[in-house]
């Protein structure tokens, strides 16, 4: 029974997971034809509409902009950083994992100890200097998003590497005089089920960075539709007008929600021993 239980709240999970990535998916790249409205037409006419009003299912910011246009194009911005950034983050994580754990000594040593340190800041106030210095910009946050993130996949890879190292077929290749680079490949294909399984997990977190960082005027600039902008909009509305923000806060949680239970149910069909 509780097995069965499990495997209908993975099946749930897996399923709206997808949907709501695919959806978003389709939804960023057919912006400009599913799109009503142009995402930064103002219309002060219309400003605050309400939710379903005549034109405007989500109704209208405080310029007269169309909210489900600048939603759509919305996600354009939060896709490109959160995939963009774990893409970056997983190599740039992979690669100092396996030569940490596979060479070990002084290498291994500075590795991880840069990586106490970075740990040792709230993550928060991490993001927060490094936009400071490198000033607001969707490359800076992928940046960003590559420094604040690299160690977790390192600590991931460099643990599943000290464990390669004494298999069997490792000493083997070795008896057999293969190169460092040979045998870091065949470590490689059986530690990238891993690193694919904290990339899922960290595009929700780079999303949500995108986010709080463009909502606090540090991120993506104001002219640019994105999540965390229209956030930053609503906060004034709060009270009149509450739609202003539920709309993105509610894209944001969703999106993030989706991509935190895919990334559960991937480690779980990886790694089935860690249910």
């Amino acid at each position: 029974m509780k097995k069965k239980l499990q495997s209908n709240a993975d099946r749930w999970s897996r399923n709206f997971s997808i949907i709501v990535l695919v959806l978003l998916v389709a939804m960023a790249i057919f912006a400009p034809i599913i799109a009503p409205y142009s995402p930064i037409q103002q219309n002060l006419a219309h400003k605050l509409l309400p939710p379903l009003s005549e034109g405007h299912i989500l109704g209208t910011d405080n310029l007269g902009i169309d909210i489900l246009s600048r939603l759509i194009y919305g996600s354009r911005v939060s896709l490109f950083v959160g995939l963009t950034g774990t893409f970056f983050g997983m190599v740039v994580g992979l690669v100092l994992g396996l030569i940490s754990g596979y060479y070990g000594g002084w290498l291994d040593t500075v590795i991880m100890r840069l990586g106490d340190v970075q740990l040792a800041f709230p993550f928060v106030l991490l993001a927060l200097a490094i936009m400071g210095v490198l000033g607001p910009g969707i490359n800076n946050i992928i940046i960003c998003a590559i420094i604040t993130g690299w160690i977790k996949y390192v600590r991931v890879i460099r643990s599943d590497v000290l464990k390669a190292k004494d298999s069997e077929y490792i000493m083997a290749a070795k008896a057999l005089g293969l190169s460092d680079i040979r045998i870091l490949k065949q470590i490689f294909v059986n530690c990238f089920s891993s690193a694919l399984v904290v990339a899922t997990l960290e595009t929700g977190r780079i999303i949500l960075m995108e986010s709080s960082l463009t909502f606090l005027g540090l991120g993506v600039p104001t002219e640019t539709p994105t999540w965390g902008s229209m956030l930053a909009d609503g906060r004034t509305y709060m009270r009149s007008s509450p739609w202003l923000a539920m709309v993105p806060g509610l894209a944001i949680t969703l999106t993030v929600l989706a991509v935190n239970l895919f990334g559960d149910w991937l480690r779980n069909r990886l790694d089935p021993k860690s249910v």
